[in-house]
């Protein structure tokens, strides 16, 4: 017998495409509205039975659908939460995102480890030219980010100390999932976001479908060669992590420029506990930005030197209960 998690490992393959195969063709979606066995799903779906039982059969071994008293598959209510298509916490983009891009970029990690990342992508696009080579791309990103980032962004905005604040200034903010977040929160506040111009359709959708009329911008810019917008919080979503401890610098350098005196710096990110040795999402994650950026996931202590090193103080770390955690800046008050 195989160790067990030799065999997650060894047939993980598998397994992500059996998530993301039952989600593209909408067997989570029906599932949540109710339990069905595998015939009357292939029936109402127009799937082919066979395939369609081999792949729920795949699912329940790996507990991702259950059974219940008269054998007709099922979702778990933790499950349900992160598969069901109508639910805040659905990942069904993300791992879209994961399949139809990451994936096809993992065999260079081969040539990496025999010839290292700088000599292997000597001459490719800059990361976001290829993240954002076209609508679909743009699209199919934002998504992901919007799925990996709204939901933890309502457990993130209280501790992030926006009550203090008037305007928000989201920094690579994507589809706004932090912006939304706060503004939805905090009435008196007004947010900005700031990304390359592809994004601002997405941006607008997201503020026509939320309500936000004049409370949610956006500003087309890139962040190397363009000063930030001012503000009183200056937030990085799942940024920093894209780039090396000198870039983080550099834009951190920008933050402390824009932000007004007594307003904060927001890192939002995954973080590597202390030893480095986990969690596994984050391991994994490193790997990806590995391969699709130039940056990687830290410590929490290991950007509150990054901050301390731009000039803000008083660093705090908020642990969510999920993937995403705050850590937090002060750019000190000047004069009396």
């Amino acid at each position: 017998m195989i160790p067990p998690n030799l065999e997650r490992a060894v047939y993980g393959v598998y397994a992500t495409q059996a998530l993301h195969l039952a989600d593209r063709h909408g067997v989570f979606g029906a599932l949540a509205r109710g339990p069905a066995g595998s015939a009357e799903l292939a029936g109402s779906l127009g799937l082919d039975p066979d395939t369609l039982d081999r792949l729920l059969l795949v699912l329940r071994s790996i507990d991702l659908v259950g059974t219940d008293a008269d054998g007709r598959y099922v979702l778990d209510e933790a499950t349900r939460a992160h598969l069901d298509p109508r639910s805040p916490r659905y990942l069904g983009d993300f791992v879209s995102h994961l399949v139809g891009s990451t994936a096809a970029q993992l065999p260079r990690l081969d040539e990496y480890l025999a010839k290292g990342k700088e000599t292997v992508d000597a001459g490719r696009p800059e990361p976001f030219e290829v993240l954002y080579a076209d609508d679909d791309s743009v699209s199919t990103f934002v998504s992901a980010m919007w799925n990996l980032s709204y939901d933890v962004s309502t457990e993130l905005v209280p501790p992030a100390g926006l009550r203090a604040a008037s305007h928000l200034v989201d920094v690579g903010g994507a589809g706004g999932p932090f912006s939304v977040a706060a503004l939805r929160a905090l009435p008196e506040l007004t947010a900005t976001v700031f990304d390359l111009p592809a994004v601002e359709p997405h941006l607008l959708r997201s503020r026509e479908e939320h309500g936000l009329g004049d409370r949610l911008h956006f500003v087309g810019g890139d962040f190397f060669a363009d000063p930030l917008p001012a503000g009183d919080a200056i937030a990085f979503g799942y940024i920093l992590s894209d780039w090396t401890d000198e870039t983080c610098a550099l834009l951190l350098a920008k933050a402390y420029a824009a932000c007004a005196p007594g307003g904060r710096v927001l890192v939002m990110e995954r973080l590597f506990d202390d030893d480095h040795a986990g969690p596994p999402g984050t391991a994994f994650m490193n790997l990806s930005m590995h391969l699709e950026t130039q940056g990687r996931h830290r410590t929490a202590g290991e950007y509150i030197a990054l901050l301390t090193a731009a000039g803000f103080t008083g660093c705090e770390v908020h642990r969510s209960t999920r993937d995403k955690h705050l850590v937090v800046g002060r750019k000190p008050l000047v004069g009396p």
